[in-house]
C-alpha cells in the first residue's frame, strides 16, 4: 500500500493505492479545506508487498557442551537479543527451553531439530500459527508421584497461561533411556521403545486432532561426577543427546512439531549451583517451556504444492548463527553452502566436541562472540557493505 496527500486549490486530498493483481488501484479521499491555493506535497510511500522480512536462524545442537546454550535454557538471552534485530527467528528447543524459565516472543519460530534440519535442505517448510492444540505422551515407566507432577504443570499451562494442551496419552509400556558421552566429547544414548512414543503421538494426533507433541521419558538419574559438573557450569548435558534422538524419531515419523522433557529424581539442594545450570533446580519438572514453545511452533510442510504465502522456506532465509565446530554438526547447514544465506560462526562458543578443524570455507563468517555477530546480522539486514565500517575499505574492481 503506498500513501499520498496534497492540497490543491484549497482542497486537502488523500490517495491511497491498494495492491491489484500486479498494478495499484487508486482512491481519491477529500479530507478539509485549506486556506492556501498553492500545491503541496507529502509522500509516505510503504510498498510492504515489496519489503522481504529478515529472516534468520540461531543454532546450538544439544549435547555438545557449548560454552552458551549448553545449559538451562542459557541460549536463551541471546535468542532474545537477535530476536529484537531480525524479524523473523528460527530456533530449537535447545535454545529457547530453560525447564521452569521461558521467553515469549512472537516473531521466534519455535522448531525442533530434525524440522531445522528438513527445512535448511529445502524440503519442508514453516507454516507460522496463532496457537496449537498441544498433546502429551508419558512415559508409562515414570514412577506415579512424578507423573501427577507433570500432569499438574500440564493443567497449569492450561489454567494459568491459557495453553491448549488439550489430552495426554500414556506408552503401552516402560522405555528405558541409556546416556553416555561418545569419543568426540558430546552426550548419546540408547532407547529402547521409540515406537512406543510414536504410536502413543500418533493416537494423539489422529484422535483428538492435536497439532503438536510434548514428550516426557524417564531418563536414568545422571552419573554423580557428570552431573557435579553440569550443575557447576562447565562439562557436557549428560542427558541432551538422547533427548535429541527422542524428538528427532517422534518428528521424522508424524512429522508435526515436537519437543522432549526428561523425567528426572528432584536433586538435593547444592548452594554452589551454577547460574547457567539454576533454571533446572526451581522445580519437578522441564515440561513448562516445552509446552510454551510447543503452544505457537510452526506447522511443517512437506510439499510446496501444499504451500501457501505465508509459509517460509529455505528460500527466504538470510543468515544463520552457528558455534564453533557445529558447520560439520547434524544440522544441515552445508547445504546452505551455495546459496545467498550468509553463515556466521561464534568462535567464543566453542564446544566439547574433539578434533574440530578450522573452516575454511569462504562462505563461513567468523564471528568473535555473539555481540559481534549480532552487529554483523543488523548490517546485513540494512543492506550496509560490511567494509564500509571498517578503517580501510578497498576500491571497486574491474571484472576481466
Amino acid at each position: 500500500m503506498a500513501f499520498l496527500s496534497c492540497t490543491w486549490l484549497g482542497t486537502e486530498r488523500a490517495f491511497v493505492f491498494h495492491k491489484v493483481g500486479k498494478g495499484y488501484k487508486k482512491n481519491n479521499y477529500s479530507i478539509r479545506k485549506s486556506s492556501s491555493a498553492v500545491l503541496k506535497t507529502s509522500c509516505c510511500v510503504q510498498f510492504s508487498d515489496h519489503q522481504k522480512e529478515y529472516t534468520a536462524a540461531l543454532v546450538i545442537p544439544t549435547g555438545t557442551g557449548a560454552r552458551i546454550g549448553g545449559y538451562a535454557g542459557d541460549g536463551l538471552p541471546t535468542a532474545r537479543a537477535f530476536a529484537s534485530v531480525v524479524d523473523r527467528l528460527i530456533a530449537h528447543p535447545n535454545v529457547l527451553n530453560g525447564a521452569l524459565m521461558y521467553w515469549p516472543m512472537d516473531n521466534v519460530l519455535y522448531v525442533e531439530g530434525f524440522g531445522m534440519d528438513q527445512f535448511f535442505s529445502g524440503k519442508w517448510g514453516l507454516r507460522p500459527v496463532r496457537w496449537n492444540r498441544v498433546g502429551l505422551v508419558l512415559d508409562s515407566g515414570i514412577e506415579e508421584e512424578l507423573l501427577y507432577r507433570h500432569l499438574q504443570c500440564a493443567d497449569a499451562a492450561r489454567a494459568t497461561l491459557g495453553i491448549a494442551v488439550t489430552d495426554y496419552a500414556l506408552t503401552e509400556k516402560a522405555l528405558h533411556v541409556e546416556t553416555f558421552i561418545t569419543d568426540d566429547g558430546t552426550s548419546s544414548g540408547r532407547i529402547e521403545g521409540l515406537e512406543l512414543l510414536v504410536r502413543a503421538s500418533r493416537k494423539l494426533i489422529e484422535e483428538r486432532n492435536c497439532d503438536a507433541i510434548a514428550l516426557v521419558t524417564r531418563f536414568p538419574d545422571d552419573d554423580d561426577e557428570l552431573l557435579h559438573s553440569y550443575r557447576h557450569g562447565y562439562g557436557v548435558d549428560i542427558v541432551g543427546g538422547a533427548e535429541a534422538l527422542i524428538s528427532r524419531h517422534v518428528a521424522q515419523e508424524c512429522q508435526v512439531p515436537c519437543a522432549h522433557a526428561p523425567a528426572l529424581s528432584p536433586l538435593p539442594l547444592d548452594k554452589t549451583i551454577h547460574p547457567k545450570s539454576a533454571a533446572e533446580e526451581l522445580g519437578y519438572t522441564f515440561l513448562t517451556s516445552v509446552l510454551v514453545g510447543l503452544s505457537r511452533a510452526p506447522h511443517y510442510i512437506t510439499s510446496r504444492q501444499d504451500s501457501h504465502a505465508e509459509d517460509i522456506w529455505v528460500d527466504s532465509l538470510d543468515a544463520v548463527v552457528l558455534p564453533f565446530g557445529v558447520h560439520q554438526n547434524t544440522c544441515a547447514v552445508e547445504q546452505l553452502y551455495h546459496s545467498r544465506t550468509a553463515l556466521f560462526y561464534v568462535e567464543e562458543n566453542s564446544t566439547e566436541k574433539k578434533d574440530i578443524p578450522i573452516p575454511s570455507d569462504n562462505r563461513l563468517i567468523k564471528t568473535s562472540n555473539y555481540l559481534e555477530a549480532l552487529g554483523f546480522i543488523a548490517a546485513h539486514k540494512a543492506g550496509v557493505l560490511w567494509d564500509a565500517m571498517r578503517p580501510q575499505i578497498s576500491s571497486i574492481r574491474r571484472c576481466p
